[in-house]
């Protein structure tokens, strides 16, 4: 009996240890994301399941660093930045990546709103997109951080539904097998396009800036006024590796499941989430198709908050404004100011009928651009004295570190080659 009641309370600190790495993580699945894995799936079958592992440990090495900078200078990225280096360099990140994460508000709430009109066809999707911003920016600026936290750690489990979708149909489990562990690389223009788009999706230069500050707000809530230890960063990496994990996974089980129906069936060209959505009902089933609409309105609600909270902290530490979903309306106006309208203007892309795929094609250029040179900036930061003390990075940080920045910065080429 004791030792069942042990293992119990484990489970629970382990729940409750999960934090911002966590939906970091999940958040980094949304709807813009789930339709990139979808053509990856659609176009290439099971082909590029192996990118799944790549990732995993750039990913992880590059958030950490961003988590790592947040404990250490209790200090958010754009902050960092501004005290330490150029401010032009700061205003060309903020200037840049702006436009860049608005679009891709722009380009989730559309497939939400989409996706949920294929649920209910009664209802149009620029009603189901209003509701839906509505809901967000009430409970972002009215509910306290830890609320919200506790909301979006609900919410990533939404993702669960992605492992779901490949088990509903049979499967090859040698061809699965060897699609993880024996990489393929086809040399046409297609393969490497949908490459540089995996890639970019899943390092995202918005979440270095909203991993940083969420870990410098959440020990304020925690841990405010207490010398950063071993213990802490090592509590923090255990959070970012297995939000980076369950990241991946999801992406995994997106592709798995897309390769395994869309591809075989013959559906080889998907745009968006409702045609991968769609094209799954005749050929996996009404459980399938409904596990995948859910999934991306679930990830919609996770990933906005981060984008807009994401250009909330840049801004809001790059003009000296109070900022943190920590505080009341009150105390940090312009901070949620941003925040609203970030979305708002999310959803006026929608109503003037921006295109969102070509808005997800400007974002990936914008994306592809600026990845390589934050990922720089972050390896000078890691690795100076002067900000990071004694938790400057260790070895295989920098050569996880150097393998994505040459690897972002291939990517930003052949981006460029392929458009």
């Amino acid at each position: 009996m004791p030792n069942e009641v042990k293992s119990e309370k484990k489970k629970i600190n382990i729940w409750k240890s999960m934090g911002p790495g966590f939906f970091t993580g999940a958040s980094d699945d949304d709807p813009s994301g789930i339709a990139t894995y979808s053509q990856a799936g659609a176009a290439f079958g099971l082909s590029t399941l192996w990118t799944a592992i790549i990732t995993f440990p750039l990913m992880a090495a590059i958030q950490g660093m961003c988590a790592r900078i947040g404990i250490v200078t209790s200090s958010g990225l754009t902050t960092t930045i501004k005290k330490h280096y150029s401010k032009w360099i700061l205003y060309a990140f903020v200037l840049v990546s702006f436009p860049a994460i608005i679009l891709n508000i722009g380009a989730d709430i559309a497939g939400m709103g989409a996706v949920a009109t294929m649920l209910c066809p009664s209802v149009s999707s620029i009603i189901f997109s209003f509701l839906f911003v509505a809901v967000l920016i009430v409970c972002l600026i009215y509910f306290p951080y830890r609320k919200i936290a506790n909301v979006l750690k609900w919410l990533c489990l939404v993702l669960i539904l992605y492992i779901i979708v490949p088990f509903l149909v049979k499967q090859d489990g040698m061809a699965i097998l060897k699609a993880t562990f024996l990489p393929q690389i086809k040399w046409d223009k297609g393969y490497i396009a949908i490459l540089v788009a995996i890639l970019g999706t899943t390092i995202s230069p918005y979440l270095f800036f909203w991993q940083a500050s969420m870990e410098k707000e959440d020990r304020d809530v925690k841990k405010k006024g207490v010398i950063v230890g071993k213990e802490d960063i090592a509590e923090m990496r255990y959070d970012v590796n297995i939000g980076m994990l369950f990241s991946n996974l999801v992406m995994y089980f997106i592709i798995l499941a897309t390769g395994s129906v869309l591809f075989r069936g013959g559906v080889t060209n998907i745009n968006t989430v409702q045609d991968a959505a769609s094209a799954l009902k005749p050929l996996a089933g009404d459980s399938a198709y409904l596990l995948f609409a859910v999934g991306v309105i679930g990830t919609g609600f996770l990933a906005i908050p981060v984008l807009a909270g994401s250009v909330s902290y840049m801004l809001a530490e790059t003009f000296g404004w109070k900022e943190g979903l920590n505080k009341k309306w009150h105390e940090a106006k312009g901070f949620y100011l941003i925040l609203g309208i970030s979305i708002l203007i999310g959803l006026i892309i929608n109503v003037i009928g921006i295109n969102p795929i070509k808005a997800l094609v400007f974002t990936a250029v914008v994306y592809g651009v600026t990845a390589p040179v934050l990922i720089a900036l972050l390896m000078h930061i890691c690795n100076n004295k002067k900000i990071m003390g004694n938790y400057t990075n260790k070895p295989l940080s920098n050569i996880l570190g150097w393998v994505t920045l040459i690897l972002m910065s291939v990517a930003a080429i052949a981006l460029f080659v392929t458009m």
